[in-house]
């Protein structure tokens, strides 16, 4: 077993241009950078493998591919020319959703903040301007998010998967008087970031959009109870709305659960939860213990088992061991409580190391499939991760994806990156936008597709997420403990002090991606 645990070396903060760069690697570099560093080149010093996929992950960011400049909102993604790897004309997905903004607005905050990493994605020919576009970005959101409540009072401020592609969002046809909770918690606490990031700037101009924000921010502290809560702890998945165009509280207007689902997970979905109970101010004592009560059965302790020469590893129970499911610990500090860390590093342990024993060349997350030869997407998978370890059993495991590696890069930056090089490194999985969507394990198909979750997850979770910000913010809200303190405790019950693996170190992947001439690069990325 090949296995690591390094020492990072530290991001050297260029302003400019990559000067500490290795000679060999050019200011503005390939587009298919990846296969030429070496695994030794990205563990010794992975500064300049990162400053390079920066720079071509951010060319997602372009208006018509990743968002609408004309108001600030994401897209879904696009699809690709097969031969060329060039935008497919008619293959924008012209429809997003809150999930997909709070990716935006976590790399948007680091922007602001005036990360120099952040400033290569965005503007890397000018980065003294890409705080600059953050904000031009951050004050057209906020003004389509006004009209959009404007328009649609119903929502509550909240966001139903949206049309972006003309100048006012409207819901699409399948969420017309229809939300969900688990997209607009992710949104939530990344706006709670960068306003954290706006309002610490010594420009006042950036301290008056904080103030904007904040007072949306504080009118989905109002409606959030009563367009989710359903009494008795239950929050629920999708809320159906009586008239999207009618206020909340008025006339003849109603929320309620639609059918049983009920978003009680310990994944992603638990980011409302949080919100409900710090900030609602129609929850009750009661209430709040009632939430965290309807979780619990859902919150489960299991062993991985391996060979002998790795042993057991305690882990938290995936639905489906999906790296989707570890989004929120991009967004809240629960890395602070140290059963927590050790816990998610355990997972970690965990999703390498299960891919080196299986000989897989990549990793798992829920993701769209391959396109076919007419070049559309062949459905998508959502049950991706290890069937073992997970209440859902049933899976698909033909098809990995390089975002898998998003929690592995928030313990162990260079890890992470090999896996992600090691995946990204197959044919076709570079393309004029950065990294390419999925792949078949067995060479035969990618998925000739560029969106929101399977790249900007990554970018994310090189920047750090925004828990940082949300610390800092928390801390002045006067919540901060409080959250250490439930987290802690419901961790507790279910994991003790005791977790097996602590000493196991994170696997590096041997098999490759095989060459089986089904796949070529792109012509633009050769």
């Amino acid at each position: 077993m090949i296995s690591v645990e390094l020492l990072l070396v530290s991001i050297f903060l260029f302003s400019l241009t990559p000067i500490a760069k290795t000679s060999r690697v050019p200011s503005v570099p390939s587009c298919r950078f990846s296969p030429q560093y070496s695994r030794d080149d990205v563990l010794t010093n992975p500064d300049a493998f990162v400053w390079d996929l920066l720079y071509w992950e951010g060319r997602f960011h372009q208006n018509n591919i990743r968002y609408n400049s004309a108001n600030g909102m994401t897209y879904d993604g696009t699809l690709l020319d097969p031969g060329t790897g060039l935008n497919n004309l008619g293959g924008l997905h012209p429809f997003s959703a809150a999930s997909k903004e709070s990716l935006h607005i976590m790399v948007l905050a680091h922007c602001i903040a005036g990360d120099p990493l952040a400033a290569r994605f965005f503007s890397p020919e000018k980065p003294e301007q890409a705080a600059a576009i953050a904000f031009d970005i951050m004050q057209k959101k906020l003004e389509a998010y006004l009209k959009f409540n404007q328009t649609y009072p119903g929502f509550g401020g909240f966001l139903p998967w949206f049309v972006s592609n003309e100048t006012d969002i409207r819901p699409t046809s399948d969420w017309v008087n229809r939300v969900p909770a688990l997209d607009n918690g992710e949104l939530l606490w990344a706006v709670y970031g960068v306003i954290e990031a706006l309002d610490s700037s010594e420009n006042s101009k950036y301290q008056r959009l904080a103030k904007q924000w904040q007072v949306w921010l504080d009118y989905a502290k109002h409606t959030s109870a009563e367009v989710f809560y359903n009494g008795t702890g239950r929050v629920c998945a999708v809320t159906s709305i009586s008239n999207q165009s009618n206020p909340i509280g008025g006339f003849n207007q109603s929320y309620t659960c639609e059918g049983n689902n009920t978003l009680n997970d310990p994944y992603e979905g638990e980011l409302f939860n949080w919100w409900l109970h710090l900030f609602s101010p129609s929850l009750t004592v009661t209430d709040k213990s009632d939430l965290w009560a309807t979780k619990r059965p859902q919150l489960v302790s299991v062993d991985w088992h391996s060979n002998a020469s790795i042993g057991d590893i305690t882990v938290q129970r995936g639905y489906w061991f999906s790296s989707h499911e570890q989004w929120k610990i991009l967004e809240l500090p629960y890395l602070d409580v140290p059963l927590i860390k050790r816990l998610y590093h355990n997972a970690e342990r965990v999703r390498t190391c299960n891919a080196y024993l299986t000989k897989n060349p990549g990793m798992y997350a829920s993701v769209n499939n391959i396109t076919d030869s007419t070049g559309q997407i062949l459905g998508y998978i959502s049950n991706a991760g290890i069937p073992s370890i997970s209440s859902q059993t049933v899976q698909e495991l033909n098809v990995i994806t390089p975002y898998s590696v998003f929690p592995t890069i928030l313990f162990n930056q260079s890890v992470g990156l090999i896996w992600w090089k090691n995946m990204v490194d197959g044919k076709g999985m570079q393309n004029p936008y950065g990294s390419t969507e999925s792949e078949r394990i067995d060479g035969n198909g990618i998925s000739s597709f560029v969106s929101w979750d399977s790249k900007i997850t990554t970018i994310a979770a090189i920047l750090g997420g925004v828990q940082n910000l949300v610390r800092e913010k928390m801390k002045r809200d006067g919540v901060y403990q409080e959250f250490l303190d439930v987290s802690q405790r419901e961790h507790e019950r279910v994991f003790g002090s005791n977790l097996k693996g602590d000493e196991v170190e994170l696997c590096l992947p041997e098999a490759k991606v095989p060459v089986t001439g089904a796949v070529m690069d792109y012509e633009s990325c050769g």
